[in-house]
This record gives C-alpha cells, sequence and structure tokens, in this order.
C-alpha cells in the first residue's frame, strides 16, 4: 500500500483583503500595518517558503511551497490546508507530526502577527486547544489495508463512504481516503470541504460552550438573594469583562453568515463534487439553522449580561447613597461640636485641655466614620431578579 499525502486544515474568518496582505508578506516580507520590519522578515524566513503562486478555483487562494515538502493552500474565506508530500506508511505519525509542527510553530505563529492589530480575538477562544482533521490519502489500499490504518489511530470508526473512484473511512479527527481512479485535484477539493463544514461545525460548538459558561458565571454572580457592599464593585467588573467577550464573540458569528453561501455555491457548481454532496450536501443546509439557532442564542447571552449589568448599577447606586448618608451623620456630629464650642467659651483660648479636646473629636469622627463605611461594606443588598425553571430546555 502507496501512502501519497497527508492532509492538515483549519479555517477562521478571513476575506480577499486579508488573502492580499498574506501574499504581500509571503512574497516580501511586508505589510502596510505598523508591524516591525525584523519580526515580519524572521516569521518569513522560519516559513522556508519557495516557489508561490496566486490563483483563483472557486475563490482566490495563494499557494506555496516550502523545503520541507509541505506545501500550503490559503483561500480568501480563511480555509487553509497543508499537505505533506514526503510521507510514507512507516514513517506516518512521524509525518503527521511533522506537517503538524510547520502549522504550529511556523504558520500560525507568523499569521498571528500579521494580524495582531485590530479587534482580538476573546481569550475564551485563544486558548482552546485546536483538534485537527487528518486526512491521509491512499493508493489503490485494500479494506483491510484501510482498516488497519484506523485501528492504528482510532478505535471506533465513525463513517465510511465507498464509490468507485474513492473511498473514505473516518475516525474523529482521522480521515483515510482511498485513491482508485481519481485526479489528486479532486481528492483536494473533497478535504477542502470536509475541512471547511467540519471547522465551521466545531465553531458553533464553541460559541455554544461559551454561551453555557458565560451564563452559568452570571448566575453565580447573580444567585445571592443578598450581597455585600464591598462585593459590588468586583462583581460589576466581571460583569463587564463578559460583556466585551460576548460583544467580540457576537462579532465573530455574524461575520459567519456570509461564508457559508458561497462554499455551497462553489460546492455544488463543481461537477466533481457531485458523489461528495449526494452523502454531505445537506449539510450545508444544517450548518445555516445551526448557525441561526446560535445567533439567536448568543442574543438571549448578551441581553442577559445587558440587565445583569443594569441590575448591579442599580446596587451601586445604593451603596453611594448610602455614603452620601453616613457622610451626613459625621459632618453634623462636627458641626454639633463646634456650636457646643461657641456657646460654652466667650473667646478660643489654646490649653491643654482644648488640645485634647480637639483631638478627641478627630478621633471619634475618624472612628464614626470608620464605622459607618464598615457598615456600609457590609450591608447586605437585596439582588432582585426573576427566577426561571433551568430544567426546561
Amino acid at each position: 500500500m502507496k501512502i501519497n499525502s497527508i492532509y492538515v486544515g483549519g479555517w477562521f474568518q478571513r476575506t480577499m483583503l486579508q488573502l492580499s496582505e498574506i501574499y504581500d508578506f509571503l512574497r516580501e516580507g511586508t505589510s502596510r500595518l505598523h508591524l516591525s520590519p525584523n519580526q515580519l522578515e524572521k516569521y518569513r524566513k522560519q516559513l522556508e517558503i519557495g516557489k508561490i503562486d496566486y490563483g483563483v478555483a472557486g475563490e482566490e487562494y495563494v499557494e506555496f511551497t516550502t523545503a520541507l515538502d509541505i506545501k500550503v493552500k490559503i483561500f480568501e474565506d480563511g480555509l487553509i490546508t497543508l499537505k505533506n508530500e514526503r510521507v510514507s506508511e512507516d514513517t506516518l505519525f512521524a509525518d503527521i507530526e511533522r506537517v503538524t509542527n510547520y502549522y504550529e510553530t511556523k504558520l500560525s505563529p507568523a499569521f498571528s502577527y500579521l494580524f495582531s492589530l485590530g479587534a482580538p480575538v476573546p481569550k475564551e477562544l485563544a486558548n482552546i486547544e485546536t483538534v485537527y482533521p487528518y486526512f491521509v490519502v491512499c493508493d489503490k489500499a485494500s479494506k483491510d489495508e484501510m482498516t488497519d490504518l484506523l485501528s492504528r489511530t482510532e478505535k471506533q470508526k465513525y463513517f465510511e463512504f465507498v464509490n468507485s473512484k474513492y473511498d473514505v473511512i473516518r475516525g474523529d479527527k482521522y480521515y483515510f481516503i482511498n485513491n482508485k481512479s481519481q485526479s489528486l485535484e479532486n481528492i483536494e477539493r473533497y478535504i477542502e470541504e470536509q475541512v471547511f463544514i467540519r471547522e465551521f461545525k466545531g465553531q458553533l460548538h464553541r460559541y455554544l460552550n461559551l454561551h453555557r459558561i458565560i451564563w452559568e458565571k452570571i448566575d453565580q454572580v447573580k444567585e445571592k438573594a443578598h450581597v455585600k457592599g464591598s462585593d459590588i464593585v468586583s462583581f460589576s467588573s466581571k460583569l463587564d469583562g463578559y460583556a466585551k467577550t460576548v460583544n467580540l464573540i457576537d462579532g465573530r458569528i455574524n461575520q459567519m453568515s456570509t461564508y457559508l453561501p458561497t462554499r455551497e455555491k462553489i460546492a455544488k457548481n463543481d461537477p466533481e463534487l457531485a458523489e461528495f454532496l449526494a452523502i454531505s450536501g445537506y449539510r450545508y443546509e444544517t450548518l445555516k439553522d445551526t448557525l441561526d439557532y446560535i445567533k439567536h442564542l448568543w442574543t438571549m447571552t448578551k441581553n442577559y449580561v445587558s440587565s445583569a449589568q443594569k441590575l448591579f448599577d442599580s446596587l451601586g447606586s445604593q451603596v453611594t447613597e448610602k455614603s452620601v448618608d453616613n457622610l451626613t451623620i459625621v459632618t453634623s456630629m462636627g458641626v454639633g461640636a463646634s456650636l457646643i464650642g461657641l456657646f460654652t467659651e466667650s473667646a478660643p483660648e489654646f490649653t491643654i485641655f482644648g488640645v485634647i479636646y480637639f483631638f478627641a473629636l478627630a478621633i471619634i469622627g475618624w472612628g464614626v466614620n470608620k464605622l459607618m463605611s464598615t457598615i456600609s461594606k457590609n450591608r447586605k443588598y437585596e439582588v432582585s431578579d426573576i427566577e426561571y425553571d433551568k430544567n426546561i430546555k
């Protein structure tokens, strides 16, 4: 059995504008943004670029080779595939590691720096470990050989597709493609669509999980019937952080609507993908429905954060009002002490008793102010909010 190549892929929203920036960076190591020329050149050198091509295949793309026999293809919508062309059955896992390492330690850091300006990626997304889909393309392998490959990587078979041109056996993150009579170009088209669909779905799933996490964190803040005045500021800061994250992710979700129709149209206009679409074409429609669901869910999340912020802003106003009342009490005590002194002495005199009296008043005033401040911080403020039955989904 011959293993022809290994592919690794990923997708994150881009446009033809970013593709032009990538092209300039790959060709010349430059950028029109205020980025360090030394850093740009350093990242470009690490890529070990060979030949660079700019083409169109439904969408515009940039493709380049490397000294490591890895070919990289980047589409205008952000889809990226890396192909390891130096591979064999004996060194399969080492070859997979080599292309993965290039992606993670060379290509991703370069693009992260190239696009480091502008709206940030929420840390909740930046810290998520990516599970790549790996595609192993074989030539005229037997079914037993394909099954053996799957058993060496994953225990369970998720999906199997057989036709006259190529077979596909899929585990969780490994796809084994047995090429019978199909051109490698068409196999790549199949892989590109699989990467896009898988990554699109994966991002939506991450947004669903983030909704759950953020909602529960807000619940933890709001679930207390009463909260100390000293804790209100810290709770408000947490809610501001959640609101920022929600707004950033909301922008990412809204961007996704623009990519799906284009990919679907290009795939359905490609006659070579007819058999592929016969088994997975419905997934574009499913992704649309899932995207709409996530959008509505995220709107609910934004409204929930906003309502929590208004609630704690109201509690903060109550704390301020109580602080003003306390200050009024302390001030009134000082005025009273001054009046007592005015009516009991015909003229002020500097005496030891007067000094002691002054410091006694100062200590009493400080003590009263401290007492009032402590009472304010530890005062319990009622958190009034509507309760919902969370067992209904």
